[in-house]
C-alpha cells in the first residue's frame, strides 16, 4: 500500500484539507518561528473558534451526565447505584475544571444547563422506562445544587 501522498499548500506545506494533524504541528511551528507569511490564517482563525466550541460541548455533556443521574435519582430511589452516585462526583470534577481553566464560561452556564437538561431528561425518560412528562420541562436544579448536593453512598434511608 502506497503512502498517502503529501499535499503542499504554497503557503504552509501541507494543505488542512489533506493532513489536519500535520498541518497543525507545521501552523504551530511557524507561530513559534515567527514565520508570519506562512500561516493559514484563515483555518487557523476556524480551529481556535472550533476549540472554543470544543470546550461548550464538553461542560455541556459533563452537566448533561450529573442531570441525567439526577432525575434518576429522584425519580427511582430504589434503583440507586454507586456509578450514578461516582459519575455524579466525577463529572462534577470535570465541570468544575474546565470552569477553572476557561472562567468565561460562567456568564454561558444558563444556555449550557438549558441544552444539557433538554437532552438529560429525553435520556432519563429512555433509561427509568418513564415518561418524559413525568421530568420538569424546564431544569429543576440551581447550578449550586448540581454541584454540591449531597449524594450519599450508600443512600441513606429514607424518612417517613
Amino acid at each position: 500500500m502506497a503512502a498517502p501522498r503529501r499535499v503542499e499548500s504554497p503557503r504552509s506545506g501541507t494543505a488542512y484539507e489533506a493532513d489536519l494533524a500535520a498541518w497543525s504541528l507545521e501552523q504551530a511551528a511557524h507561530l513559534r518561528a515567527g514565520t508570519w507569511d506562512r500561516l493559514d490564517l484563515a483555518h487557523l482563525a476556524d480551529e481556535i473558534e472550533a476549540l472554543s466550541r470544543t470546550e461548550h460541548h464538553a461542560l455541556t455533556s459533563a452537566l448533561r451526565v450529573i442531570l441525567l443521574h439526577l432525575l434518576k435519582w429522584d425519580h427511582q430511589p430504589q434503583r440507586r447505584t454507586c456509578g450514578w452516585a461516582t459519575s455524579i462526583k466525577t463529572q462534577r470534577l470535570s465541570v468544575a475544571e474546565r470552569i477553572e481553566d476557561s472562567p468565561s464560561l460562567v456568564p454561558l452556564l444558563p444556555q449550557f444547563l438549558a441544552r444539557a437538561y433538554r437532552r438529560a431528561r429525553i435520556e432519563a425518560a429512555g433509561e427509568t422506562g418513564l415518561d418524559e412528562s413525568v421530568f420538569p420541562a424546564a431544569c429543576p436544579y440551581p447550578y449550586e445544587a448540581i454541584m454540591t448536593r449531597a449524594i450519599a453512598w450508600p443512600p441513606e434511608p429514607e424518612v417517613s
